[in-house]
């Protein structure tokens, strides 16, 4: 296993576990092209997955530059240096839901217009473009992967909802939501996403009808901040923690949801959990790493 790291987290669960130990490590940046080529020369790299981004919102609403400098550029860097490599066989791109944009017509279907307008969504729906022109014009073995909202073991970004709303809990202080509460969004519990994203590089090389499409990952079930909140403080049996609501978010789309019935027909996945199993195999994490326990 060969990883791409530009900053080694101590904190992460990766460091924590060990794993990074049994990897070889190299170190640099997406957006450097003759390392991408060196590095999947050198090691003979078969199968990619493209997962480095700059993934927070906010930051891309603050520094848009670096978003589409990781996001964008990053993306095609990687793509030329696979279509230029023998040794690729497959690659699976980490899109987003937010590659959609805003739409009147939901859930959105893997049909639907990329329209992406603010820094985060851009730089998704530019990149989920990028991957189907490379797959359609030089026939890189190149598969799309849309997920609903990722949560799970190991994520230290704190101002997301899910883990900034157990911290706060473990903490004894009400849960913090930055919106009116009622925008919509899907979710998917990361060993699920693990699941399809396995199953998309099986399915993805030079002579599949797989190469080129992209697929929509989620529970089909969409859910408000605040019942993503109130789920939490269930499970956590804090009900008496009141979320403070503060109404100020900015270019947040109102409702976002996917339909997966693409993947299910074509890749057969099928999750494994549902919204509260991955809440109750989340929380311990949280729980354990507060109380300095690491895995």
């Amino acid at each position: 296993m060969v990883g791409l790291i530009r900053d080694q987290v101590p904190k992460s669960r990766l460091v924590q576990t060990g794993l990074i130990d049994r990897m070889s490590i190299v170190s640099g940046e997406i957006e450097d092209y003759m390392l991408l080529e060196r590095s999947l020369n050198e090691y003979e790299v078969q199968t990619v997955f493209h997962l480095a981004a700059q993934t927070i919102v906010g930051i891309a609403n603050q520094s848009p530059l670096s978003t589409f400098d990781a996001n964008i550029r990053g993306t095609w860097q990687l793509l030329e240096a696979c279509r230029r490599t023998s040794w690729v066989e497959s690659i699976v791109l980490a899109s987003s839901d937010k590659a959609y944009g805003e739409h009147d017509i939901l859930p959105y279907t893997e049909d639907a217009e990329l329209k992406g307008r603010h820094p985060y969504d851009v730089s998704k729906s530019c990149a989920d473009l990028i991957a189907q022109g490379f797959a359609t014009t030089y026939g890189v073995p190149v598969s799309i992967a849309r997920c609903g909202n990722l949560f799970g073991a190991g994520d230290l970004n704190f101002n997301r909802l899910i883990p900034g709303t157990i911290r706060s809990v473990l903490s004894g202080h009400a849960p913090v939501i930055r919106s009116d509460g009622k925008p919509t969004r899907d979710y998917v519990y990361v060993e699920d996403a693990v699941e399809a994203y396995m199953l998309l590089a099986e399915a993805t090389n030079k002579q599949s009808t797989v190469q080129g499409n992209a697929f929509n990952f989620s529970y089909e079930r969409p859910m408000t901040a605040i019942e993503v909140v109130d789920a939490i403080l269930s499970q956590m049996k804090r009900t008496d923690l009141q979320p403070q609501v503060l109404n100020n978010a900015s270019n947040e789309i109102p409702h976002q949801f996917l339909a997966s019935g693409k993947a299910r027909k074509m890749l057969g996945w099928e999750p494994k959990y549902d919204f509260e199993d991955g809440l109750s195999r989340t929380i311990p994490w949280y729980l354990n790493i507060s109380n300095g326990v690491t895995e």
